[in-house]
Order: C-alpha cells, then sequence, then structure tokens
C-alpha cells in the first residue's frame, strides 16, 4: 500500500535535506517530484494543484524553528497538509444514539459490498460490543444472501432471512421490525450492485434509503481502492443521487497507487470511515488519515500497531512467556508462541513499515518471502517435536532428531541448523533479561554480535541480515544502509 508513492516521495525530500533553511528556490524541486509522484499515484488533478499550493504557502511563510532541521519541517507541512486532504481525523460511525443504527451498504458489483458488511458486523460486536443483525437485500445476485448468511453463520452474528422477491426497501423495512422485536442495536443492509452507475440502480437504492430517512441511516459505499480515479468518480455519482455518510475503501492491501484515498473526501466532501486490509475478517481498520500520511512519509504508525498488538497478543500468555524469561527460561514452546504473536499481526512488512524510518530500509532489503518461508518451515519442525522436547529442547539427541526430520519433511541437517539457531536466540533472550534486570543498556548487553553482544549469528551490524537464513549468518552488502541506520545498518 503506497510503497511506489512512499519511495518518491523520500526522493523527493533530498533535495531539501542538509539545506540551512527553506526558500523558494530550494522547495521547487522537492515540490516538482512531489506534484509528479501525486499525480502518478492517479490523486485527481486539482487536489494536487491545491495541495501543492498550501504546502509551498506554509512552507515559505513558516519561521524555521530553532533547533528544528528546515528537510524535517518540510515534511511536517507536508505531513499536516496530506492529512489534511484526507480528512484530518477519523469519523465513525454515529452509534451513540438509543434508537437502533441502519447501516445501507451500497456500490457498484465486485467491490466487496458483502464481504465488507461481514468485517464491519465482527468489528461492531467486538469493538463496540453491538449487537448486530445482518440483512440480504440483494435481489439481483441470489447468491450473495447465501454469502452473507455463511459469513453471519462463522462469526457468530445474527441474520435475517429475506424473501428476495420482495423489492429492497419492503425488506428493509421488514428487517428493522424484525431487529427491534430481538433488540438489535445495528441493522447492516447489503444491497446489490451493477457493472456501472445507472438510472435504474440509483433508483431502487434511492427509495431504499427514502423508507428509512426516519431513523436516520448510514450509507457507505464501498469502492475498490485499486480503480483510483474511477471510485473517486463513483463515490460522486452515489453522493449526488443518494447523499453518502462515508466511504469504505477494500483492497487497501493491493498495490493500490492511492488516488482514491487521496482524493475522495476532497471531491466529494464525504469522509472514508474504513479500510479493508485483507481477505479474512478482521482485516479492517478505521480509517485515520494522519496516521495513513505518517505512513506515506515512513514516518511509521505506532498507535495503529500498538492496537493490532492489543487485539492479537493474549495477555495471559505473554505474562507466562514473561515470567519464564525472569526465571532465566526460553522455550521452544515460548518461541512458538512469539511466531504465532507476530503471524496475528500481521505480515513482516506490513508490521515494519508502521516502525518509523523502516519503510526506506525495507525497500533496500527487498523481498521478505525467504524470511516468512523460514518462519514456516521452523513452525513444521516444532510441531513434530513433543510436548516435553517443546519445553526441553536439550532432551533431543540424534535418535529424535531422525523422527523430527521425518515427520517434518526435513533433512537432519535442517533440524540441526535449528536447534542451534535456537542455542543462539535462549542466549540472546537470556541476555536481553539480564540487560532489563541491570536497569541499562551499557553496550546493548547480551545480544551476541552486536557492540556487547548482538543478533544471532552476526546477523545485522556490520551487514544486512541473510533473509534465505534469517537467525543466524549475515550477508555483508557493501555500500548499503548509508543514513540514520548507519554504514553498516545499525552501526555509526
Amino acid at each position: 500500500m503506497f510503497d511506489t508513492l512512499s519511495e518518491k516521495f523520500s526522493d523527493a525530500f533530498k533535495n531539501i535535506q542538509g539545506k540551512g533553511k527553506i526558500s523558494e528556490t530550494n522547495i521547487e524541486e522537492t515540490l516538482k517530484q512531489v506534484r509528479t509522484a501525486l499525480l502518478e499515484a492517479d490523486v485527481n488533478f486539482k487536489v494536487v494543484k491545491e495541495f501543492i499550493a498550501k504546502v509551498k504557502e506554509e512552507a515559505l511563510g513558516e519561521k524555521v524553528i530553532k533547533g528544528v532541521n528546515p528537510g524535517e519541517q518540510f515534511i511536517k507541512i507536508v505531513h499536516d497538509e496530506l492529512a489534511s486532504v484526507m480528512g484530518v481525523e477519523n469519523e465513525e460511525l454515529n452509534l451513540d444514539r438509543k434508537d437502533i443504527v441502519p447501516v445501507l451498504v451500497v456500490g457498484l458489483n465486485g467491490q466487496g459490498k458483502t464481504t465488507f458488511s461481514g468485517k464491519l458486523a465482527l468489528h461492531l460486536r467486538n469493538k463496540k460490543k453491538k449487537n448486530v443483525l445482518l440483512v440480504p437485500a440483494d435481489t439481483f445476485r441470489p447468491a450473495a444472501k447465501d454469502q452473507l448468511i455463511t459469513h453471519a453463520k462463522n462469526l457468530g452474528v445474527d441474520w435475517f432471512d429475506s424473501d428476495l422477491s420482495m423489492h429492497p426497501k419492503d425488506i428493509a423495512i421488514k428487517a428493522m421490525a424484525f431487529a427491534k422485536e430481538n433488540d438489535k442495536d445495528v441493522v447492516i443492509i447489503d444491497t446489490a450492485g451493477r457493472l456501472h452507475v445507472d438510472d435504474e440502480l440509483m433508483g431502487q437504492i434511492k427509495e431504499v434509503r427514502e423508507s428509512l430517512s426516519s431513523m436516520n441511516p448510514e450509507v457507505l459505499m464501498v469502492a475498490d481502492a485499486m480503480t483510483g480515479q474511477e471510485a473517486v468518480n463513483v463515490a460522486k455519482s452515489f453522493h449526488d443521487a443518494i447523499t453518502l455518510t462515508g466511504v469504505v475503501l477494500s483492497k487497501m492491501d493491493s498495490d493500490a497507487r492511492g488516488g482514491a484515498a487521496l482524493s475522495i473526501r476532497y471531491v466529494t466532501g464525504v469522509p472514508i470511515k474504513y479500510i479493508s486490509t485483507g481477505e479474512k475478517m478482521k482485516d479492517l481498520e478505521l480509517f485515520h488519515p494522519d496516521r495513513l500520511a505518517k505512513r506515506i512519509l515512513d514516518m511509521g504508525d505506532v498507535l495503529s500497531l500498538v492496537e493490532k498488538a492489543e487485539d492479537a497478543i493474549d495477555q495471559k500468555e505473554a505474562e507466562s512467556m514473561m515470567k519464564n524469561l525472569e526465571k532465566g527460561k526460553f522455550t521452544v514452546e515460548d518461541f512458538m508462541k512469539q511466531m504465532d504473536m507476530m503471524k496475528n499481526l500481521g505480515s513482516m512488512s506490513s508490521i515494519l513499515k508502521m516502525i518509523p524510518g523502516m519503510g526506506g530500509m525495507l525497500r533496500q532489503i527487498g523481498d521478505l518471502s525467504p524470511a516468512e518461508t523460514e518462519m514456516t518451515r521452523m513452525r513444521v519442525i516444532i510441531n513434530s517435536m513433543t510436548k516435553q522436547e517443546r519445553q526441553d529442547y536439550k532432551l533431543i539427541k540424534e535418535s529424535r532428531i531422525e523422527r523430527i526430520a521425518k515427520g517434518s519433511g526435513n533433512t537432519v541437517a535442517q533440524v540441526k541448523d535449528f536447534l542451534a539457531k535456537f542455542r543462539q536466540m535462549e542466549k540472546m533472550m537470556g541476555g536481553m533479561m539480564q540487560m532489563f534486570k541491570g536497569g541499562g543498556m551499557p553496550g546493548m548487553g547480551g545480544f551476541p554480535g552486536m557492540p556487547g553482544g548482538g543478533m544471532p549469528g552476526g546477523g545485522m551490524p556490520g551487514g544486512m541480515p541473510d533473509f534465505d537464513n534469517p537467525f543466524g549468518g549475515g550477508k555483508k552488502k557493501k555500500g548499503k544502509g548509508k543514513g540514520p541506520w548507519g554504514g553498516g545498518y545499525f552501526k555509526k
């Protein structure tokens, strides 16, 4: 998401780094590159024109704050304007009312309306503690009803058994009556899509909206982020016809150029409320313009990472692991739990991008799939161990190694390699606990390979990590990694 745009912004900012002050001359080339980057990302040209004008006005009118690098100050101005274009802050559904909240989900075919309806039901139930009812009202695609009911069953959410021979407005009215009888808080109505915006589609949705007008419905349009400016045009057509209260961008985990996210609010005046970031039902996020602006500018998104961690990490498991570490104990079972927690947070690259400055580093590292593959292989090896072996890997002698290798489809050498790497991890975790008990970080305490310690196998400092072999044997790549991370990456 926004990888290309982030890279181009990063290149543009190099023109102003190291300058003593911000002037029209030294920001001209930067603004030119930023303008090109935005247009190539399929951002509406009117949005780009106004954005560049505002950034220029702010930058030239800004007094350089003492002690702040002018380049950093310019990036802050760009960040604030990006967030402003996208809406400044999140605007979630208005759920603070006593009556039932109807949510009408609209959009074209293939945009992900039915899947989003399921995701929203899960989000509202888990995060907002709402009693939700899912209502299939797509009278053109009968399979949509089956799909929505399947989602409802999998999520443990109630659904309304709609009669698809009825008009959608009648289905909506009956569903609201059913919701009232059954003490529901929110009713999500999944409507029919079309291949293009047409009068019949708009007329039907208009009737549904009007039938719910006394209940002040939320009307959310789901748009495919990959369609760029076309998504903006469709949103404008829907808003002009039926008055939207929000937009949802689906497929934000794809190679979306970002045009839709950066243009919709400005062009339509309708806020983006949610973004869909994957295929799983839990892959739905609130749209935070300021956080997304930070991600685009490689400033990280620590708040979202913390929120993900709170959802993904089992607190009891984490506490149990910490107690083991305090006793100087780190087992294969603990390592497996750590991998599971990481997996629940998302892919390695998606997690690292939320850490400030890591976007640029990732671009230099390149493909992280070998590291993901290695983690999967380790998981298979661990699954072939007995519970006793996971609790005490020192029990694993030659005959056990052969059994684990056969059970996991690996060679004896690969199992031995894993055990050797785990021994290094065990030492590293022990060193970390000694460091924290000592109340300081003298020379990076117990990290083998770093000054006074380091990552297992000598993997980061002095060279890039070997992602074919991520826990050891770092490959040195000279001339890479200069900048805030230092000469080899971390060494200054």
